[in-house]
């Protein structure tokens, strides 16, 4: 999948989502009846939240809060009770805006008896991707998720991690604008779960929409812009992270390492203004950083027959390749139209001399000197004719019989159609 090292950063670090609205609920309310059409369980009640372009947003709460519920009425499987949400400005049931969604299930729903390449073509082929744009972006997917080791093996063969790396894949079969990832690292080990974080960062920097719903809280706060949190089919609280998770009473101080009179006299100060509350220990790193730093150490001595990681984004996922070219060729193209003046020339242009001959003074004054009249030859007396040999019949010294021409004119008369 991605490269770690290039790709993930914090949410402050993207650039700001659009105020282009995807999703909207208003009212939103979902109550499930028995067979009678008497309630049974009020699943969403009266939710209200819009999800902007560019944005990875997060949908937390316990089991049975309401989330599934939520997603499924944002993909048009289920219809609202009461209430409205709407998908691109658009219905959720129509066609074209399911053409624009990825799902990722909790559970990946998978053919057994098909391998990677076979899974995601059947997929592509759902969204009328043709057959070279379909086998283009399988083997990209595959790469981009570190299966190519594996893709003459069936799905039903794979582990849970790897159905789960394979389910991301065609979640992305048909580059979507909306993606809804239902615990998309579940089963995946912690290279995988990093890389899948890296993933969902490079899809919100192209202006896609993430939709995250997990009980991971951890990769929540690594990537999510805002969140909610369900409970009782309620929202309960929903804001950005900074938001939310901000402790305005408390403050934190970090330096680098001081003398030991140094942090004493700092002590004293804080302590004299705010009494024992003061705290001094070393800063952690979290087990996951210190994770992947000992497997990036071990891949430079050792290989692996499981899924591989490292792997980069795919091309058409990515994008932006096709617009730098396109931007590098019009910078060449600018470049060679500009008119060459003194003041636009980036080169200094040196003007070559055009190589002349040497000219023959001796020949040229021969040439042009006035022509001497010559004297006329003294012709020479003529040979005595002689009798034609046969074999010279025509010899240039002897004089030629006269040509009889009344037969060739009967022939040409005959030709022309006259009489003979």
């Amino acid at each position: 999948m991605a490269n770690s090292q290039t790709l993930t950063s914090p949410a402050s670090s993207r650039p700001a989502p659009s105020d282009e609205v995807v999703v909207r609920a208003a009212g939103l309310t979902k109550v499930f009846k028995d067979f009678w059409g008497r309630p049974k369980a009020r699943a969403v009640d009266n939710v209200d939240f819009e999800i902007r372009r560019g944005e990875i947003f997060g949908l937390l709460g316990p089991n049975g809060s309401g989330k599934s519920t939520t997603i499924k009425m944002m993909l048009g499987l289920l219809y609202p009770t009461k209430g409205a949400i709407t998908v691109f400005n658009q219905s959720p049931r129509d066609v074209r805006t399911k053409a624009r969604i990825g799902y990722l299930p909790e559970e990946s729903y998978l053919y057994r008896y098909l391998n990677p390449g076979e899974t995601l073509d059947f997929f592509g082929s759902l969204f009328q991707l043709d057959a070279a744009e379909r086998r283009q972006r399988t083997e990209q997917l595959i790469e981009m998720v570190g299966l190519s080791q594996a893709r003459s093996r069936t799905v039903g063969e794979f582990s849970k991690g790897m159905q789960r790396r394979i389910g991301i894949a065609q979640a992305l079969i048909n580059d979507p604008d909306l993606i809804i990832l239902d615990e998309p690292t579940a089963g995946l080990d912690p290279l995988g779960c990093r890389e899948v974080k890296d993933l969902i960062v490079a899809l919100a920097r192209r202006g896609k929409t993430v939709i995250l719903s997990s009980h991971l809280l951890a990769d929540v706060e690594d990537l999510c812009d805002r969140v909610v949190i369900y409970y009782g089919g309620r929202i309960q609280a929903q804001g950005t992270l900074h938001e939310l998770l901000a402790r305005p009473d408390q403050v934190r101080i970090t330096s680098p390492i001081v003398s030991r009179e140094t942090t004493e006299k700092v002590l004293a100060t804080l302590r004299a203004e705010v009494g024992d509350k003061v705290r001094l220990d070393n800063p952690t790193q979290n087990l996951e950083s210190y994770f992947l730093d000992v497997v990036e150490r071990a891949r430079a001595q050792a290989k692996t027959s499981g899924a591989t990681s490292g792997n980069q984004v795919a091309q058409f996922i990515r994008g932006g390749s096709a617009e730098a070219a396109s931007n590098q060729t019009d910078a060449v193209l600018d470049r060679l139209t500009r008119p060459t003046t003194a003041a636009s020339s980036t080169e200094p242009v040196v003007a070559t001399p055009t190589p002349t001959a040497a000219v023959d003074q001796s020949r040229l004054a021969a040439l042009t000197k006035a022509a001497e009249p010559t004297p006329a030859p003294t012709p020479a007396p003529a040979p005595a004719p002689t009798a034609p040999t046969a074999a010279d019949p025509a010899s240039p010294a002897q004089p030629k019989a006269p040509v009889d021409l009344s037969k060739a004119n009967d022939k040409l008369s005959g030709l022309l159609g006259g009489r003979k």
